[in-house]
């Protein structure tokens, strides 16, 4: 991949169904203390990030290799750490590749039922009112087809349209976010319910980042090291991104205050044509984006476990039949649970916080634990690290508690709307 394409795709990976549901999580904490946050969280995931490349470049100084990949590093750097660390090394690397194809599994389910919940309100308009859970089946379906392309460079074009079919959606759908505001005072400026913050770091940690993607795109890149630095293509499109977030999760809210819906697309009015028009162009651009988020799943079963020496018969044949039961499997998942805003919670808590922050942390802390490396002085990268496992740890614990309690309340009531 070449920095444009680079740029796009993950630009693409990061601004999906998550920005959607930003004005639900300023909702969750108030108009002031969600900007805080979200720039605090931002600046948080992305140095986790780039820790995390460099821990991985340094591994593969270490080992001698090539490239080495986040499961390898865990694995080498737990056995370079404490006792206990060296214990679990082989796990550790099993663990990483679990949580990163949960995550992003979880993300594909809450693609399906985005495109299908959009197309729903505009067929039952014009056509007849059916269970949600039919249009997330059918939309699994059509999944299929573009989901079996293999490439990730075959990809870009998909990314390209969906980037520009998103914005698109994005500045028709503001006409309807400036209309018909009421006095701010309506709204919660200063900070949100407390016991909702746990809701909110779900949802700010899915729209921000997604970890697998971008580790993925970062080792297709003709040259990897554009893809780091103050100016390199990850911090220039978050950028972009904080920006667009924090603007449209401000003024998602103060128009749609405590009636905002999983997806702010889902309020906008469905009998009229522009506001039809802004939520289909949406919905296919989060449906191009899938391939884009299932591709870490299938890299991640195919050369990381089934095909792991590239000496397995029929490899091509064998990965269409994975992709296909790939899409069959979240295609089921989000008919079981058709509900955006727990979905989002979940999947951005449990496993964003530890692919972001506690697994990078951890991987440095081993890294730099034999006597001939240092922390540097007075320890500042233990304490950082330290520092950074503590946030991820409340945000996993508290986030995915009370993601996990909506959800239950939700279908404890045997509600299936998203």
């Amino acid at each position: 991949l070449r920095k444009c394409g680079a740029f796009v795709s993950l630009l693409k990976c990061i601004v999906g169904t998550g920005v959607l549901a930003l004005p639900l999580a300023f909702h969750y904490a108030g108009i002031l203390m969600a900007i805080i946050l979200l720039l605090l969280c931002t600046l948080m995931l992305i140095h986790g990030m780039q820790l995390l490349i460099y821990s991985m470049v340094e591994c593969s100084r270490r080992m001698q290799i090539g490239y080495a990949t986040f499961p390898e590093a865990m694995v080498y750097s737990f056995a370079q750490g404490p006792g206990c660390f060296r214990y679990s090394a082989k796990a550790g690397g099993y663990l990483v590749d679990g949580v990163l194809a949960f995550s992003q599994y979880g993300v594909c389910v809450v693609y399906l039922v985005f495109v299908g919940a959009t197309f729903k309100q505009i067929f039952d308009y014009y056509w007849q009112e059916l269970d949600l859970r039919i249009y997330v089946a059918v939309v699994g379906v059509l999944t299929i087809p573009i989901f079996l392309i293999r490439s990730l460079k075959w990809l870009v074009p998909f990314n390209l349209l969906a980037t520009v079919l998103i914005y698109s959606g994005f500045l028709m759908m503001f006409y309807y976010l400036f209309t018909g505001l009421p006095p701010l005072s309506e709204r919660d400026i200063i900070y949100g319910k407390i016991e909702n913050m746990g809701l909110f770091f779900g949802i700010a940690l899915f729209a921000v980042s997604s970890v697998g993607v971008m580790l993925a795109i970062e080792a297709k890149m003709a040259k990897p090291e554009a893809y780091l630095g103050w100016f390199g293509v990850l911090d220039i499109a978050i950028f972009v991104v904080l920006i667009s977030y924090t603007f449209f999760g401000f003024f998602g809210y103060w128009r749609y205050g405590d009636q905002l819906s999983g997806s702010i697309s889902l309020n906008l009015p469905t009998k009229e044509i522009p506001s039809q028009i802004a939520k289909i162009l949406i919905a296919l651009a989060i449906y191009f984006t899938y391939p884009l988020a299932g591709y870490v799943v299938i890299d991640i079963i195919m050369t990381h476990y089934w095909n792991k020496k590239g000496e397995l018969k029929h490899a091509k044949l064998k990965e269409t039949l994975v992709r296909i039961c790939f899409v069959i499997l979240t295609t089921i998942n989000g008919v079981l649970a058709p509900n955006l805003g727990p979905l989002l919670s979940l999947v951005g808590a449990l496993t964003i916080s530890l692919l972001n922050l506690i697994f990078p942390a951890l991987i440095e802390i081993c890294l730099y634990y034999p006597p001939e490396y240092n922390y540097g002085k007075l320890k500042w990268k233990l304490w950082k690290d330290i520092i950074l496992i503590v946030v991820g740890t409340i945000i996993l614990v508290e986030g995915t508690f009370f993601a996990i309690m909506d959800i239950v309340k939700e279908y404890g009531r045997g509600k299936g709307k998203a």
